[in-house]
């Protein structure tokens, strides 16, 4: 295996905004961002992009659904909201003997963990609006881009100007079919064999609900 490519979270983030800045800069009009982090790992990579940025942050809230048994690989993902969207991974759903159906009690699972982090992570706070701006997705890495799938799906109902998804590493397969999904993809590595997005970081530890909120709080 080859070496890690960054040693944390911060030290991508910090890359990675360098990155979505300087893109930003290149975009017709001016520049109005908002971040809107993948929680709970894309939180750290966030809030070094929206500070870089000069954006507020604030969280898309989505959820893997994994293949029973084997919870890190996802079938699908869900993103909540008040109509909350499902994005299901075709092969891996094959793979799994599974259909849609057998999805509904893990979806509902998931919207019922995402509600109780919004609770925790954004009690009595609303989303911050991208009608008109620019929206940047962030996450710590992509592997099968279900879970990013999700969420560009959610967004999508909320009238950005443009966006962006920006994320320090995922397969150069998964970044190709992003492309065609969002206006501008900035992935600052597309290793080759892709092991795991863990993989790809000397540090990987889970982040706590605790850090989430102790980044929103900093940020705001």
């Amino acid at each position: 295996m080859r070496s890690a490519l960054f040693r944390d979270r911060t030290e991508a983030g910090r890359a990675l905004g360098e990155a979505v800045r300087e893109a930003l800069r290149k975009l017709p009009g001016e520049p109005d961002p908002v971040v809107l982090a993948l929680p709970r790992g894309g939180v750290p990579i966030g809030a070094e992009v929206a500070r870089i940025c000069s954006a507020p942050l604030d969280l898309l809230m989505v959820r893997k659904l994994g293949m029973p048994g084997q919870a890190e690989l996802a079938v699908g993902a869900v993103v909540d909201g008040h109509d909350p969207q499902m994005v299901v991974n075709p092969e891996v759903l094959r793979m799994a003997g599974m259909t849609r159906e057998d999805l509904i009690p893990i979806r509902d699972r998931e919207l019922a963990e995402l509600e109780r982090r919004r609770q925790i992570y954004l009690p009595g706070r609303s989303p911050v609006s991208v009608e008109g701006r620019d929206a940047i997705v962030v996450d710590d890495g992509i592997a099968t881009g279900a879970t990013v799938r999700a969420a560009l799906k959610g967004l999508a109902q909320r009238r950005a100007r443009r966006v962006l998804l920006a994320v320090p590493v995922a397969p150069a397969d998964t970044v190709a079919d992003l492309r065609t999904r969002v206006g501008l993809v900035i992935c600052l590595e597309t290793p080759s064999p892709f092991w795991s997005v863990g993989a790809h970081y000397q540090r990987f530890d889970q982040v706590s609900d605790a850090e989430v909120v102790a980044y929103l709080r900093e940020s705001s």
